[in-house]
């Protein structure tokens, strides 16, 4: 390992300007506690400050060509290596070791901006792809923290091959179900970032970080247009999709640490509590199916996100569906639910604030939404973590954004991937199941449904507006509709229903989610230990004999 420097008595923040006692720099993790501003770091010091102390384990150097050009331009480019190398301390831009980030084994590669500006030529590339390798060798997860103004010059097109030297490095890694977390440091551009920095199944970004292709400069210098406000930063690319979380240098080893810990359950698990989850119809009698309606949408009912602080340990939130946008009607992430490793997927109705309601659009998805979804279970596959969705929402999204944004083919997509995911799948309506947005969560190997949850095709107010030509027939619909819990167990739609406290889930968040989670656990621990095969054809089959004759029974699955 390079040796750190050390600070010098005072640093200028290159942020706001003001002038920090380096000790108090160092200590701060190089973070200016006036702005906030991240400072660069070194590798040494990004290492250092990442791995668990006395766990670092250098990885390299590894034969690649240097000056494989020959190339002089104001000065030959072995001249300007040898410059950088004396001046960093570092043979190449990149530093690997092996190590542990909260006891969590891992191989990073961190990249250093100060060698020749982080620049992506073949040495880059060896580095990169032999920590891919290491990582893929020993079975551990692969940190990658990214630095780079873009690809080397003065190693011409060999320096553009080595974008897909790396991605080919990590296509091997998501062949063998390895993880894959980038950290997205300022700046990262050109190669890297049309690499291996946008290719890992997390990106994590630090604040301010700012990454893309092209540079701003170079962008405006093109087009001609003056670029708004905070473009390509972290907090820009949170928005629009393209990272999972803005995380600040000093949170970052907590949230590695809860990544770098997700693994699949082997061996077999403790037997469910069968009781936990009602399977007669009768056991609901009498209900009214407007009744529960008007339940399943009241507005202190407990959400999503109430839910996972309640039941998910170590839960961290995953965002954007790489493309456009981050949608907030779904919330999506990784945790232990009754230390089970899951990934978990609901709609996200806000709560009874109706702002935060409004910023959810009241739990209709935009295609994004279901993007998103579809790429953390896609990461379930990988990890081979069990897939639990929490469904609640009155339907699909109703507005031109969403049928531009490609609604339709967004939900078909999910149809598909969960129709052939080799995990288990457990959904359970929590509240409205309306239609196709509903639907786009709950292909799985047991669908669950809430004492006062729905289920249906359509809303009750618009199936009357519809048939019986009259809005307020919306009760006489509902019956019609079947959709109450025990019509949807008779049906065979729903596998079994989730007891509620008697006066409603709104009226006791915390007894409802000890009964959702007694019911989640019991499906879980059934369904963990099918092989992939018995599990997909189980499912197919399940959908399969919906509409035929054998389609009006639901099926036993209390025994094995």
């Amino acid at each position: 390992m390079a040796e750190r420097t050390e600070p010098a008595d005072w640093v200028r923040c290159a942020g706001c300007g003001a002038l920090v006692y380096g000790k108090r720099w160092t200590r701060t993790l190089h973070v200016c506690p006036d702005c906030g501003h991240h400072g660069r770091l070194t590798a040494p010091e990004r290492l250092e400050q990442l791995l668990d102390p006395g766990t670092a384990e250098s990885i390299g150097p590894v034969p690649a060509l240097h000056d494989p050009l020959g190339f002089v331009d104001s000065r030959p480019y072995a001249e300007r290596l040898e410059r950088a190398r004396a001046d960093t301390g570092l043979p190449e831009a990149v530093l690997c070791a092996a190590g542990t980030v909260e006891g969590q084994p891992c191989v990073a590669a961190v990249m250093d901006f100060r060698f020749l500006g982080g620049s992506l030529g073949c040495a880059v590339g060896a580095l990169i792809t032999h920590a891919a390798r290491t990582s893929l060798e020993r079975r551990v997860p692969l940190v990658l923290v990214t630095a780079s103004g873009g690809a080397r010059m003065q190693e011409g097109v060999l320096s553009l091959m080595q974008m897909a030297k790396t991605a080919q490095a990590m296509a091997e890694l998501d062949e063998a179900g390895v993880l894959t977390v980038s950290i997205v440091t300022d700046p990262t551009y050109g190669g890297v970032a049309a690499s291996f920095a946008t290719l890992a199944d997390v990106i994590l970004a630090e604040p301010g970080a700012r990454m893309g292709f092209a540079g701003p400069r170079v962008i405006e210098q093109t087009t001609g247009e003056k670029l708004p406000e905070g473009f390509q930063t972290a907090e820009f690319l949170l928005a629009h999709g393209m990272v999972d979380d803005v995380v600040p240098r000093v949170g970052l080893r907590p949230v590695l640490g809860r990544l770098l810990g997700l693994r699949a359950v082997t061996g077999p698990l403790p037997p469910g509590d069968g009781a936990a989850i009602l399977r007669a119809a009768d056991d609901l009698v009498g209900r009214d199916p407007w009744h529960s309606v008007r339940l399943a949408r009241h507005p202190e009912r407990p959400t999503t996100l109430d839910y996972v602080r309640r039941l998910v340990d170590d839960f961290q939130e995953l965002h954007g569906d790489r493309l456009a946008e981050d949608c907030p009607a779904i919330v999506a992430g990784t945790g232990r639910l009754a230390g089970t490793p899951v990934v978990l997927i609901g709609h996200h109705k806000g709560g009874p604030d109706l702002g935060e309601r409004r910023r959810r659009n009241f739990g209709m998805a935009q295609p994004s939404g279901y993007r998103k979804a579809a790429r953390l279970m896609r990461l379930a596959a990988k990890l081979g973590l069990p897939v639990v969705t929490l469904i609640d929402t009155p339907g699909a999204n109703p507005g031109p954004e969403a049928e531009t944004g490609g609604q339709a083919a967004a939900i078909a997509e999910n149809l598909r991937l969960m129709a052939r995911l080799p995990v288990p799948i457990v959904a359970v309506l929590i509240g409205e199941g309306g239609s196709g947005g509903a639907l786009a969560l709950a292909v799985a190997d047991r669908v669950l449904v809430c004492a006062n949850g729905t289920y249906s095709v359509i809303s009750p107010e618009g199936c009357a507006a519809i048939l019986w030509k009259d809005p307020q027939a919306a009760p006489a619909a509902a019956a019609s509709l079947r959709l109450h819990p025990g019509d949807l167990l008779s049906l065979g739609v729903v596998d079994g229903i989730v007891p509620e406290p008697p006066a409603g889930a709104h009226q006791d968040h915390a007894a409802a989610a000890d009964l959702l989670e007694a019911a989640v656990t019991a499906a879980l621990h059934e369904l963990i230990p099918w092989d992939p095969d018995r599990l997909r054809a189980d499912r197919r089959a399940r959908f399969h004999r919906y509409g035929t004759d054998t389609g009006a029974a639901a099926a036993d699955w209390s025994q094995p």
